[in-house]
């Protein structure tokens, strides 16, 4: 979520009313919401309101993934399965900030877009299958879970990493579960790094994204924005599983969504 402060409690000492911040809470599809001082950071002064409220979880997802479990450095080649959805969005432009060569894989509607953010090689799952391709990566990120374990070892280069991040929508935690579990299986008998993982709420990781959007190096994409009288249609969207980048909430009402 993002907006600004109202009001604080007697041991806040970093922020103060009157701040535009960003961050996450428990209930923030709200006029007001509450939240502890570590979980927010100020606003990256380049966004709106709404396309800071897009910035967590996602942003932080992506960027644990390559850099945490990952440790993608420049020069290595990186593919983003799922490129134009929510967490695919930040990753690809958080593996060029990195120095990666980045491949997005994505449906033909949203090529353009995948290549506009940085995207040095698009592939378009409806025509060609990423896995059947000569070329192997240092490292996958899949958010999509649309191609077996085997067939994503395929792809890689002898040493590569591999993280699952979910499976379909229509099963979602069972699925990113099971995937999860085989892959803490198999990592015991391949020679590739197979890396699922728990993303962690690090303020600090926050700071850092803030930083990567105040020097353009990312840039939240927004497919649609609801009001919150809307909401559910809002969720119903994001659970057709085709929203390019995020959907926001916005609070009207307010010029922005408030924090006590």
């Amino acid at each position: 979520m993002a907006g600004t402060i109202e009001a604080g409690g007697t041991g806040v000492t970093r922020l103060q009313p009157g701040d535009e911040v960003f961050g996450w809470c428990d209930g923030s599809f709200a006029d007001y919401a509450t939240a502890s001082e570590e979980r927010l950071a100020l606003k990256p002064a380049n966004l709106s309101f709404e396309q800071a409220a897009a910035v967590p979880i996602a942003g932080l997802v992506a960027l644990q993934a390559l850099r945490d479990h990952g440790g993608v450095r420049a020069g290595q080649k990186v593919l983003i399965n799922g490129a134009s959805g929510g967490i695919g969005t930040f990753a690809v432009q958080i593996a060029k900030a990195l120095g990666a060569e980045v491949t997005g894989v994505c449906s033909t509607r949203n090529v353009d877009m995948v290549r506009s953010i940085g995207a040095d090689h698009v592939i378009d799952y409806t025509r060609e299958d990423f896995t059947q391709k000569d070329q192997r990566d240092d490292f996958i990120l899949d958010n999509v879970a649309n191609h077996s374990l085997s067939d994503l070892r395929r792809a890689l280069t002898p040493t590569g990493t591999f993280v699952p991040n979910g499976g379909g929508f229509d099963n979602h935690w069972f699925a990113s579960g099971g995937r999860v579990i085989s892959a803490h299986v198999l990592k015991r008998f391949v020679s590739h790094r197979l890396r699922p993982f728990l993303v962690s709420l690090k303020f600090e990781d926050l700071v850092v994204l803030k930083e990567l959007i105040e020097v353009g190096k990312v840039t939240p994409v927004i497919d649609r924005t609801y009001p919150l009288s809307e909401a559910s249609q809002a969720i119903g969207h994001v659970a057709e599983g085709h929203a390019r980048g995020k959907v926001v909430i916005t609070v009207r009402g307010e010029p922005e969504g408030k924090l006590l």
